[in-house]
């Protein structure tokens, strides 16, 4: 028979065996419970992930689980990859995001740059508990509360903080004074976290998205899912996560405020990874790059310019490398090889050549096979536009016009505006002014041939057409020469048969320049062309209009662009238009001096 000691001992050993803690610290059990908590975590993600998206992600089994616990600030993945509806998007890509470095992503449209940012996002790819994450992509709810309150709501510790001091004042009115030690804690941590200053911090960065001050107590129902969609990227900047990721940020801003970004980013002290077709925005902002290439990520310190001049010298070099591979290939033949001999003894060389240059005492070596070397792909685009017959000035303008849309405040009042075959002209000014107006005005009055790009350009299409059928119906132009022009402009091969309506938002643009450069327009008026455009193409469209003979209208929110075309620089304010006394550099100083704002001075590469 037992004694009560020894039941009690065998409980305590049974409790032992189930319990696989048991035998850990407490330290030690908080980290192993922080380990599988967050195991769990992901585990969820991915199922919901693979099971809704038809997503799947691997990653090889490397130390980053130690890492996790040891508080990273910095994210190191090594070895993973991502697949989307079948489709191979990374293979065995790593992933390196330093604390506090400014990172832009690029790399050509559909490969996987948004699919990254939103596995980084949801936590299907394994990143540190410690670092929290925010990709900023969906509009505020459309509901009753005013535009600054939406951003103020996104900080939850203060507001719980706030409502707590609420309570125990309340408390301390009643004569509790056992509540005053706790007040002057909740005090001390308002103080640390800057809550006096939130409203003001909040405000100021409305203010630099172009919200006047009506416009940030305005319920955020009344606005259009645009200007929602600012002011969630205002709660994420008032936010400042560790790790903040913005897709196409400029994209739906006018001017101003990109002005107002770009320079708000350059003082940003947490990690920031970008996607952004904006050459100049990335040139500012980052401070590194990392490419996108062959399900791969490259990393380049520096700005997209010097990433830019790196990348050409190193697909100069793969060229030199694959040319020479394909002489000892050709050598090999001639000396009596099969092509199959010729191959197998070039891998073995590469083998070889591998295994000498690998670094020692390195624990994870490479297990692929050397491939042999392809020939390096050169992404290139060349729109044109035909130059128009010389034309006696004035071709357009407008002379003492008045407008203003039906029950609304008048937006013009006597103004005079004209261009002549030379001009090259952008037109500025923030959001609601009357610039798009001013465009539509032109183009009702016009009597030359106008080719008109807006915002809406899938508007003009005939969605059940292909491309190559459009511009056939339209020009009478033979099948071929329809997809030459399709071609020239950068939409891929496949594009060019299948139905408009199932084209992304970037080839349709490209289907509408086609359409430009047919209907050989004596004018050009583009009104944010570069929308859905990559990089390349933004570069081939500055090129195509300095090489135009005829006159251009722009409305952009692209520095590059305008500076690249040397555009004289209109604003629209006061229910006018009038020249800019200045350059493009003078015009981002004065909306910053507007705001309040210093204008961040780069530092010399």
């Amino acid at each position: 028979m037992r004694s009560a000691e020894d039941t009690l001992a065998a409980e305590q050993g049974k409790e032992k065996e189930d319990d696989p803690f048991a035998n850990l610290s407490k330290k030690e059990k908080k980290k192993m419970k922080k380990m599988m908590d967050y195991e769990r975590q992901v585990a969820s993600v991915r199922a919901q992930t693979a099971a809704e998206e038809d997503f799947s992600v691997s990653q090889a089994e490397m130390s980053s689980r130690q890492a996790m616990l040891e508080n990273a600030s910095d994210i190191k993945l090594e070895r993973f990859s991502i697949s989307a509806h079948g489709k191979e998007l990374f293979v065995n890509a790593d992933l390196l995001i330093v604390a506090g470095r400014r990172y832009g992503l690029v790399g050509p449209n559909g490969k996987g740059k948004t699919t990254l940012l939103k596995h980084i996002s949801n936590r299907a790819l394994s990143i540190p508990p410690n670092i929290d994450v925010l990709l900023c992509e969906q509009e505020v709810t459309a509901d009753d509360t005013p535009a600054v309150q939406a951003v103020l709501k996104a900080d939850t510790r203060r507001l719980k903080l706030l409502e707590e001091e609420k309570r125990l004042q309340s408390l301390l009115d009643k004569g509790e004074d056992g509540a005053s030690e706790r007040l002057q804690k909740v005090y001390e941590e308002l103080r640390a976290i800057g809550a006096a200053a939130a409203e003001a911090k909040a405000r100021r960065i409305l203010a630099g998205l172009s919200f006047t001050p009506e416009m940030q107590n305005r319920p955020t129902k009344k606005f259009s899912g645009g200007w929602r969609m600012r002011v969630s990227l205002a709660r994420a900047l008032f936010m400042e996560p560790t790790l903040l990721m913005l897709d196409e940020p400029t994209n739906h801003l006018d001017l101003n405020a990109v002005i107002w970004l770009n320079n708000y980013l350059q003082s940003w002290k947490k990690t920031l990874l970008i996607v952004s077709h904006d050459q100049s925005f990335l040139d500012d902002v980052c401070t590194d790059i990392i490419h996108l290439d062959n399900q791969k990520l490259y990393y380049y310190r520096g700005n997209y310019l010097t990433f830019k001049k790196m990348y050409v010298q190193k697909q100069k070099e793969l060229l030199k490398q694959y040319e020479k591979q394909e002489k000892k290939l050709k050598e090999l033949k001639a000396g009596g090889r099969s092509t199959k001999q010729a191959e197998k003894q070039t891998k073995e060389a590469l083998t070889r050549k591998q295994q000498k240059s690998r670094k020692k005492g390195q624990e994870e070596e490479s297990h692929e096979a050397p491939e042999l070397l392809k020939r390096p792909k050169e992404y290139t685009v060349k729109f044109t536009f035909p130059d128009p017959p010389p034309l006696s000035p004035p071709i357009l303008g407008l002379h003492s016009v008045d407008f203003s849309y039906e029950g609304q405040k008048p937006l013009f009042k006597r103004v005079d505006f004209g261009i002549d075959m030379e001009s090259r002209i952008c037109i500025v000014g923030p959001n609601g002014v009357g610039k798009s107006t001013l465009l539509l005005l032109l183009t009702g009055k016009l009597t030359p041939k106008i080719g008109f790009f807006n915002q809406q350009y899938a508007d003009q299409l005939n969605m059940e057409e292909s491309p190559t059928e459009y511009l056939q119906r339209n020009f009478n132009l033979p099948y071929q020469d329809s997809r030459k022009c399709l071609g020239r402009f950068g939409l891929e091969s496949h594009a060019h048969t299948i139905q408009i309506s199932k084209l992304s938002g970037g080839q349709k643009a490209r289907v509408v320049f086609a359409e430009l450069s047919c209907r050989q327009p004596d004018v050009l008026i583009l009104d944010e062309p570069t929308n859905n455009l990559d990089i390349e193409s933004i570069d081939a469209l500055s090129e195509a209009i300095n090489e135009y003979k005829g006159a251009v209208i722009i409305v952009s929110h692209d520095a590059r662009l305008i500076t690249e075309t040397q555009c004289q620089m209109w604003v629209v304010e006061d229910q006018t238009i009038n020249q800019i006394d200045g350059d493009f550099e003078d015009y981002k100083r004065e909306v910053l001096e507007a705001l309040g704002e210093t204008l961040v001075s780069k530092p010399k590469e």
